[in-house]
C-alpha cells in the first residue's frame, strides 16, 4: 500500500514540473559559415615542363565557406547527447572546395526562454578540392577524410512553445588532414524545433 501511495503521489506531481525538466528532443537547421585551413597542390604550367613533368608546389588557403548545419539532441533536465552534421562550400583560386563534418557528443543546456548551451563533439570530416587554378598554376583535385572535433556554445531564444531561434552558435573546429592539425572557426544560426 505504501508503494502504491508513493507511485500515485509521484504521478500527480509530474505535471507540476515544467516541460524543460522532462526529456526533450530538439532539431536544429540553419545557415553555417566556416573558414577552414585547406592545403592543396599546384602544378606550375606557365613554363615548358621537363620530361619528368611540371613542378608542383604545396599551398594553404583560408577560404570563406558558406553552407548548412543540421543537428539533433536528446536532453533530459540539463544534460543530453547531440548529433551534428554540416556542409560548407566555396572555392579556392577558381577550384571548388567542400568541407563536411559528422560529429557526436555530450551537450549541456540551461533551460528557459533564453537557453544557453555548450557541447563537445567528436567525429569525422571530409574535405575535397576540385580542379581549377589561376594563370600559370593548376590546382590538382584532392579528397580526404579526417578526425574532427568541435568545442562550442550558443544561445537559443524561445519564440513559440515548440520553436526557438538559435541566435548564435560558435564552434572551435579541429581537423587532422594530411597528418597536421587545422583549427578553424564555425558559426551558425537558424531555427530549433522542440518535441
Amino acid at each position: 500500500m505504501r508503494k502504491l501511495s508513493l507511485l500515485l503521489a509521484a504521478t500527480c506531481l509530474i505535471p507540476v514540473f515544467p516541460a524543460s525538466t522532462r526529456a526533450q528532443v530538439e532539431i536544429f537547421g540553419g545557415y553555417s559559415y566556416a573558414r577552414p585551413s585547406l592545403t592543396y597542390t599546384d602544378t606550375v604550367v606557365d613554363v615548358p615542363c621537363p620530361s619528368t613533368g611540371c613542378p608542383t608546389v604545396e599551398a594553404t588557403a583560408h577560404p570563406n565557406l558558406n553552407g548548412w548545419e543540421l543537428s539533433g539532441a536528446y536532453t533530459r533536465h540539463w544534460f543530453g547527447f547531440a548529433a551534428d552534421f554540416s556542409g560548407h562550400y566555396g572555392s579556392v583560386h577558381n577550384a571548388s572546395a567542400h568541407l563536411n563534418t559528422y560529429l557526436f557528443g555530450p551537450q549541456v543546456r540551461l533551460p528557459g526562454p533564453i537557453s544557453p548551451f555548450a557541447h563537445v563533439l567528436i567525429g569525422a570530416a571530409h574535405e575535397s578540392i576540385g580542379s581549377g587554378g589561376t594563370v600559370g598554376l593548376q590546382i590538382n583535385p584532392s579528397s580526404s577524410n579526417s578526425f574532427a572535433a568541435a568545442l562550442g556554445a550558443g544561445i537559443d531564444v524561445k519564440v513559440a512553445p515548440f520553436m526557438s531561434l538559435r541566435a548564435i552558435q560558435l564552434d572551435y573546429l579541429v581537423t587532422r588532414f594530411r597528418s597536421s592539425t587545422q583549427s578553424q572557426p564555425r558559426a551558425s544560426i537558424g531555427l530549433v524545433l522542440h518535441f
